[in-house]
């Protein structure tokens, strides 16, 4: 084993526990982390709605936070790459609680281009978050165990995000500053656990005479020599891009069911439910075996819970939908980072991880500007049930257009570099 290399737990079976103290410090980060980020959702899209009712500038948020991942995305991998992945972890993670306290500000006044700026600030940190929190998870597992720790990591964050929408909700009731002075408290919160995220796994990186451009395009030149990893990844963006709702959910709370805040709070909430029951149970019984033919149906399956909440009129309905819509999500998130990760190199996996973060990222934020510009087009519910049956017809096509994919069987990991 190379100096670079982390040991596994069962490596030094007197010394399991600073590893288990990491894995856990990482789990209540990326926790803390999403929560800020839940509830600084839930504020700014009703903050956003209420000031001008307007499902276009809705999407406009989506665009604010796109922009940042086009910039970032390549950078970001290099850097997870090159440098302490617990520090670019923590930094990121300040971004959060900064960019939440200056929407304290921009919460007071009239216009709203002050709330997409800090958007766009937050979604910059963001783009760091996402490539090192998927390159550092592998590093805190032993050798075999890395479905079963993005289970635990989506189950115990998903537990906690559980509950923060609605929180964010209610808080936005007690006045449209507090929910953001929550996120910064918590944010800050994330930052302090990671210091207990070591020891730290050194950062691994070839030493190569190639261009500094080539090295921020390798994870590009790895996932499209890999049939499996790319069609995984496109066929989430093209899913999230056409059939995302969560920009239109602000519509659905004050137009559709006449409700106030904590409705919104509640129905970002109701797709956490179905996502936090499906993590808990593949932590318990990790999928194995099927990979593919299990991706190609969660998305259908994503479809179908799509146009069903965008035909419901009653409040509860569109709960069981949007959680249904969340357990589908969990399913294919767990598949596709389990594929990326167990494949890629770990010299290669915080490139890899952020054009995968970049591809995720772009499918929901482009997702939210899609929905709002279809949606002031067509009418909201014909936008919703549109985007529903082209995610299905997305599953269809992949399966019939990627055998490769139809065909993946086992998560299996890639070598580790020498």
């Amino acid at each position: 084993m190379s100096n670079d290399e982390i040991p596994t737990m069962g490596a030094e079976p007197s010394r399991p526990t600073p590893y288990k103290n990491a894995l856990a410090s990482f789990i209540a980060a990326d926790t803390l982390f999403g929560c800020a980020e839940d509830i600084i959702v839930v504020a700014t899209g009703w903050l956003i709605f209420s000031k001008t009712k307007s499902t276009f500038a809705l999407g406009m948020i989506g665009m604010a936070g796109f922009l940042p991942l086009i910039a970032f995305s390549l950078l970001t991998g290099m850097a997870t790459d090159r440098f302490d992945r617990r520090r670019v972890l923590a930094l990121s993670g300040a971004g959060f609680s900064i960019g939440a306290f200056a929407l304290c500000w921009a919460a007071t006044l009239d216009a709203v281009w002050p709330i997409y700026l800090i958007v766009v600030f937050i979604s910059s940190a963001k783009a760091f978050l996402g490539p090192v929190s998927k390159a550092l998870l592998p590093n805190l597992v032993p050798q075999g165990g890395l479905t079963r720790g993005v289970a635990l990591t989506n189950s115990f964050g998903g537990t906690a995000r559980l509950l923060a929408p609605a929180i964010g909700g209610l808080l936005y009731m007690a006045g449209p500053t507090v929910p953001f002075l929550a996120a910064a408290a918590i944010g800050a919160a994330g930052v302090l656990f990671c210091i207990g995220i070591g020891p730290r796994p050194a950062a691994r990186v070839e030493t190569t005479t190639n261009s500094k451009w080539s090295t921020l395009l390798a994870g590009f030149v790895f996932i499209w020599s890999s049939p499996i990893v790319l069609a995984a990844m496109t066929l989430d963006l093209v899913a999230v891009l056409l059939a995302g709702v969560s920009a239109l959910l602000p519509y659905y709370a004050q137009e559709v069911f006449d409700a106030g805040p904590w409705a919104l709070g509640i129905m970002r909430t109701a797709p956490a439910v179905g996502g936090i029951l499906t993590s808990a149970l593949l932590a318990y019984w990790p999928l194995e075996r099927r990979a593919g033919p299990t991706l190609l149906a969660v998305v259908a399956i994503y479809g179908l819970a799509t146009i069903g909440f965008g035909l419901s009129t009653n409040f509860i309905i569109a709960l069981v939908f949007l959680a249904a819509l969340g357990a589908a999500d969990s399913v294919s998130m767990l598949v596709r980072q389990t594929l990326v990760q167990a494949q890629t190199p770990d010299a290669m996996r915080g490139r890899v991880s952020a054009v995968h973060t970049l591809l995720a990222g772009s499918s929901g934020e482009l997702g939210e500007v899609e929905s709002g510009l279809l949606a002031a087009a067509i009418g909201v519910v014909p936008c919703v049930v549109v985007g529903g049956v082209a995610a299905i017809v997305a599953a269809v096509a992949w399966a019939v257009l990627v055998p490769a994919l139809r065909h993946a069987d086992r998560f299996e990991r890639a070598p580790a570099a020498s």
